[in-house]
């Protein structure tokens, strides 16, 4: 469970270095798009260095590889050799490439007897988003990311501040992640000036039903974690919701303020107090 996710590009030592420190529930550190191809060894030495003999690490680690077709890829993916990367971002992620990272993680895996480690599934094609309710069946995938960027790149489109072209890939991905319950993490908002649009943004995919979201900038972090935590009048209504099924034990549904409550209501609340608590909110 998670909120937000901030990438750091691998060729930035000073953030790396601070990588602990930034308010994000992850972060991603990133060889791929962030990196000028001359610099892709020098990335990959620094977060390798960093995740060798750091005191402090982030809750949680992610490293977006290369594509699998680059000469990289390989190389990138023995980081988890360090035993502290959570999970691999996967870019450009189709079923063949799915397949091919995971014949190489568990042979990576067995070598060193490493645990297992899972999958975000970066998805930014239209191939992507037609294969993604089975991208999302996959063992290692626990999380799908939209990239949107690249996905409107491949379709000749135009990114707009609405967002309208790209509700369907939203839809998809919310869809295919939510009937397999793995968690979906929204495209980056580009726009790292405007908090007034990061803000519409992020409660237009939360709406949607996206659970998390990426950002590209610290700066974007307090809100996108904001906006994807429980509110408070969230909270109380399911503090209530839960005290009333307390007094209602055995009873199949019941009525709370005129409103009628059952096993769908119920859980809703129980996983607004599991976020609360996820997130120290009281």
């Amino acid at each position: 469970m998670f909120r937000s996710l901030l990438f750091i590009p691998g060729n930035n030592p000073s953030m790396i270095q601070n990588a602990d420190v930034f308010n994000s529930d992850g972060i991603i550190f990133d060889l791929e798009d962030s990196v000028d191809i001359n610099e892709k060894d020098n990335a990959r030495n620094l977060v390798n260095n960093y995740l060798s003999s750091a005191n402090n690490y982030p809750s949680l680690v992610v490293l977006r590889v290369n594509p699998i077709d680059t000469e990289f890829f390989k190389k990138d993916i023995e980081l988890i050799k360090t035993k502290k990367i959570n999970y691999i971002l996967l870019p450009k992620t189709t079923m063949d490439a799915l397949n091919v990272l995971e014949e190489m993680l568990y042979d990576i895996e067995v070598k060193f007897d490493l645990d297992t480690v899972k999958v975000i599934a970066l998805v930014e094609s239209a191939k992507s988003i037609i294969q993604i309710f089975k991208i999302a069946k996959h063992c290692r995938v626990e999380a799908i990311l939209l990239g949107a960027e690249d996905l409107c790149n491949d379709l000749e489109i135009d990114r707009s501040n609405e967002g309208n072209e790209i509700l369907f890939a939203r839809s998809r991905v919310i869809y295919a992640c939510a009937s397999n319950n793995i968690i979906s993490i929204d495209t980056p908002n580009t726009n790292i000036d405007d908090e007034l649009l990061l803000r519409e943004d992020c409660l237009n995919a939360k709406n949607l039903g996206m659970k998390a979201k990426s950002s590209i900038h610290p700066s974007q972090l307090e809100i996108i974690n904001e906006v994807f935590s429980p509110s408070k009048k969230e909270i109380i209504w399911a503090k209530r919701v839960l005290e009333a099924v307390e007094k209602n034990i055995g009873k199949g549904a019941f009525s709370l303020d005129g409103k009628m409550i059952d096993k769908p209501i119920i859980l809703k609340a129980q996983k607004i107090i599991q976020k609360a608590n996820k997130y120290n909110m009281e």
